[in-house]
């Protein structure tokens, strides 16, 4: 007989929570993340000194650099492990990995993503060729980030004569997901939700490992009038948890926008972009996408070439999506990131990725933190502190077209390096696979080839050698 979903306060349903299990929880950045859930959970925590030695696994990053998001979770002895795509938001979670006080790894987020669904169905993992020659390859560390941290949750195979990364399922048993309307029996929507993240998988895993899954919605209502509005059945919730608007803004930069959840937009405009390094490599990047083309914009300093493109008149040339599942109209930046203005549609990530990781993006622009001369990338690593990869290493491996964004120096530092720190992106795969790459910066463009890296265009008025070479940690096919 079906037991309905019990309505409780954050605290009673946090406290049906085991020590020792494995909590998966939704969300980016702040857009679907289930604030009031993990807040309680930390608050028990704190208060009884349980639940313990949890594993904590997320896909993309949560948090707002401060406190808010997975920054609650950040207690050595509430956190045994953490399994997570993206750091720099949770600096907290960070700060104990590198303590070495929690085993820590960085996965791709897509994967993640994905493998969440290899996690509800009991299959054996996720094979795929994601990650292959990076740091999170098993031969270069498996994506491990401290010496505590041991076990392999990902290792190589061969199949039909090719190299492939098995992704080890990790059995989830607390899913914390978040939507704006629960009906009598459970059923949950997600209409003022920027986004919809991996809901579904993550209560589907929790329900079919023996597991509980708590949702946090603004309301509750009689019913649903539409059953195709139903993102998770209530047959996989055990408890609603009711907000009231309380700690459900919908994203952590805005308590409401209805631009990120409606299609038209009449009047939009995105602000000009005062002139600066960034606006110069944006506009360099924007030449590199062609009418017609499906794009993907990093977070930062990509950011850029939707600005220019707006100012430009070339917004509709092409269409824009991020990873996290809109497809279309313009995404947003800083602490909205994941959502997009006047989306064309929005899909669930696992199937975003699925989409990208088949070759489905013509062009991505990305960031780079340091290059060096066989054209491979750090993004994880930088100024004493780990950012994670995010969705960077499913989006950079998989693109037909590449463009990676930086200024050309940071600060007192060079970005092209003999050495960078952490490989998330490996030139000499993208030559293999006939990938098309190229850096651009404010002083030169630079394009990935078989020798390396070749500089292919300088900014007038500049002297090659003194603002360009010397500056540069290693020479650059001329």
């Amino acid at each position: 007989m079906r037991t309905p979903a019990l309505i409780a306060t954050a605290d009673e349903a946090i406290a049906a929570i085991p020590s020792g299990s494995t909590v998966a929880v939704g969300g980016f950045v702040g857009a679907g993340h289930p604030e009031m859930l993990t807040s309680a959970l930390e608050r028990r925590f704190l208060e009884t000194g349980t639940p313990r030695d949890l594993t904590l696994y997320y896909c993309a990053g949560q948090g707002d650099r401060a406190e808010r998001g997975l920054n609650h979770l950040a207690h050595a002895g509430l956190l045994k492990r953490i399994i997570g795509g993206h750091w720099n938001l949770a600096p907290k979670l960070g700060a104990l990995a590198l303590a070495n006080e929690v085993e820590a790894y960085n996965l791709p987020q897509g994967v993640l993503s994905v493998l969440t669904r290899e996690i509800a169905a009991k299959r054996p993992g996720l094979f795929t060729q994601v990650g292959m020659n990076t740091f999170i390859d098993p031969i270069h560390g498996g994506g491990r980030l401290n010496a505590r941290t041991t076990e392999p949750l990902v290792e190589r195979v061969e199949l039909d004569g090719q190299n492939w990364l098995r992704y080890k399922p990790v059995p989830i048993h607390v899913a914390l997901i978040r939507a704006t309307y629960a009906d009598a029996r459970g059923n949950l929507s997600m209409e003022c939700e920027g986004l919809i993240s991996e809901v579904l998988p993550m209560a589907q895993a929790a329900k079919n490992h023996g597991g509980i899954v708590i949702a946090q919605v603004e309301s509750v209502v009689d019913q649903m009038i539409d059953p195709k509005s139903v993102r998770v059945p209530g047959i996989l919730i055990d408890y609603i948890v009711t907000s009231g608007g309380v700690m459900h803004d919908q994203t952590f930069g805005e308590v409401f926008n209805e631009d990120f959840v409606v299609s038209n937009a009449d009047g939009f405009e995105l602000p000009i972009m005062p002139e600066s390094e960034r606006k110069v490599i944006g506009a360099r990047a924007l030449k590199e996408i062609r009418s017609g083309d499906i794009v993907n914009l990093g977070i930062g300093l990509p950011e850029a070439v939707a600005m220019v493109a707006a100012e430009t008149g070339r917004l509709n040339d092409f269409t824009l999506t991020v990873e996290s599942g809109p497809t279309g109209g313009v995404p947003a930046s800083g602490l909205n990131f994941g959502c997009s203005y006047f989306p064309e549609a929005v899909i669930d990530q696992p199937a975003q990725f699925d989409f990208y990781d088949g070759g489905g993006l013509d062009i991505a622009v990305l960031g780079a933190v340091e290059v060096d001369a066989e054209g491979s990338v750090n993004v994880a690593s930088f100024a004493g502190r780990f950012a994670g990869v995010g969705g960077f290493v499913n989006i950079a491996q998989s693109a037909r077209r590449l463009v990676f964004c930086c200024t050309f120096r940071a600060k007192e530092n060079a970005k092209f390096v003999k050495r960078i720190q952490h490989v998330c992106f490996h030139g000499p795969s993208a030559v293999a696979s006939g990938q098309q790459v190229l850096y651009v910066t404010e002083r030169a463009v630079f394009e990935l080839t078989t020798k390396g890296l070749k500089l292919i265009e300088i900014t007038p008025g500049l002297d090659l050698q003194r603002d360009v070479l010397d500056q540069m940690e290693f020479q650059p096919i001329l």
